[in-house]
This record gives C-alpha cells, structure tokens and sequence, in this order.
C-alpha cells in the first residue's frame, strides 16, 4: 500500500500550497502520520506529524508557517503551507510517523521560486 500525495506545485516565495494524503482507514486510524520531504542531494527528513488525537509537532524550519491537520472522516491528513520560501523546495510525502517503508509513494513536488 503506498501513500498518495497531492496539492504540490509551483509557488512564489511568500505563498501558499494545501498538500493532501489519503490513507486507507486501516492505516490512517491506527497511526500518527507524517508529512516528509527530500530536497535534491538531501536525505528525506519530517516535516511535521500528527497523532491520533490531534497533538502535532513540526520541525523549527517550518514552524509558525506550516499546519498539519487531519480529517477522520476522510481518511485524509493535510498539509497548509503558508508564507513558503526557496528553501522549502522539496518533493513531499505522506507517511505514518515513524515511516514505513512500504507506504512511500511518488511524493508531490513544491518549487518556491524566489
């Protein structure tokens, strides 16, 4: 089963980009989830995730302008990304949070140009 994510584009720096994941309700009610990116020649790092309950926590890099939520209803975990920059370029992923390796799908890509 692979995580689909979707949303990504291209963006001036100072805007805005709403990532989106489906998961499976097998997947997604039992697990924290995650949103991940991998820069080019970078490792892929989290960005964010959240729990079942709705606690989050993000990485200072995107702190205050990022805002990961989660919809139960829909199986559907979210990333706004508000006021982006250069630096947030990156290919997006969703995963559960720890990660695993079988969820990785195609990503979603995010330019911010300057």
């Amino acid at each position: 089963v692979q995580l689909q994510a979707s949303g990504g584009g291209l963006v001036q720096a100072g805007g805005s980009l709403r990532l989106s994941c489906a998961a499976s309700g097998s997947i997604f009610n039992l697990n924290t989830m995650g949103w991940y990116r991998q820069a080019p020649g970078k490792q892929r790092d989290i960005v964010a995730f959240i729990t079942r309950s709705g606690s989050t926590n993000y990485v200072d890099s995107v702190k205050g302008r990022f805002t990961i939520s989660r919809d139960n209803a829909k199986n559907t975990v979210y990333l706004q990304m508000n006021s982006l920059k250069p630096e947030d370029t990156a290919v997006y992923y969703c995963n559960t949070a720890p990660s695993r390796a079988s969820y990785w799908g195609q990503g979603t890509q995010v330019t911010v140009s300057s």
